[in-house]
């Protein structure tokens, strides 16, 4: 009589593990793909595929927004120093084109009264020049007329004293100059005039070193 062969105690040859009695250990994990899916299940598995799909847009969509910020703030940055200039050219140009018009309209104005700054100088010092026994005046154009007018705005400004001229065709219009015992005091258009330009180009050029710069994200 044959024997037959004993039974192996792992009679396949997957990854399925049974044991002497066969029973399985370990399971496969092989998984048959699937064929067939219930109408439930396809609508389950289209809107997952559009949360996934949704998701992935979201997220690409920030990354790019992420980039543009980045472009634009390095943009900015760049474009700082550049911004800066122009503001200072700009404030210089404006400057430049207010005493342009100063000049224009203090030249005009001199024109018609030329004894206004002298007038206003006597009244200013008419506490100063009050008690001086003389007053010199130094200005060109000094006819009969002028000289009367500005004795009369001595005696306004409160000087009793004698008023002495000196004609200086040198002189531009409305330039004068005052001395009395215990002073002396000048004007002149252009010479005041190119201080203030001194003055407004010094305040400019410390300005451009020490104003605050134009930063991303300040109003501009």
């Amino acid at each position: 009589m044959t024997q037959s062969a004993p039974i192996a105690s792992r009679p396949f040859a997957f990854d399925t593990e049974f044991d002497d009695a066969g029973t399985v250990v370990r399971a496969s994990s092989f998984r048959p793909t699937k064929r067939a899916y219930m109408p439930a299940e396809v609508e389950a598995l289209v809107a997952q595929a559009r949360l996934e799909a949704r998701e992935a847009a979201l997220a690409e969509t920030a990354s790019i927004q992420a980039m543009a910020i980045a472009a634009l703030g390095q943009a900015m940055t760049t474009a700082v120093p550049a911004l800066n200039q122009v503001a200072q050219t700009h404030r210089e140009h404006a400057a430049e084109l207010a005493l342009t018009a100063a000049r224009v309209i203090a030249a005009a104005a001199l024109d018609r009264l030329p004894l206004g700054p002298l007038q206003s100088a006597l009244e200013t010092l008419g506490q100063e020049i009050d008690a001086s026994p003389r007053l010199v005046v130094r200005a060109s154009g000094l006819d009969e007329a002028t000289r009367a007018a500005i004795e009369a705005v001595a005696t306004d400004a409160g000087f009793s004293g004698l008023v002495s001229f000196r004609d200086d065709p040198a002189m531009a219009v409305a330039a004068f100059a005052l001395e009395w015992a215990d002073g002396r005091a000048d004007f002149d258009p252009a010479a005041a005039a190119d201080r203030i330009s001194t003055v407004l180009t010094s305040a400019l050029a410390s300005e451009a070193g020490h104003a605050e710069s134009v930063s991303p994200g300040s109003d501009f």
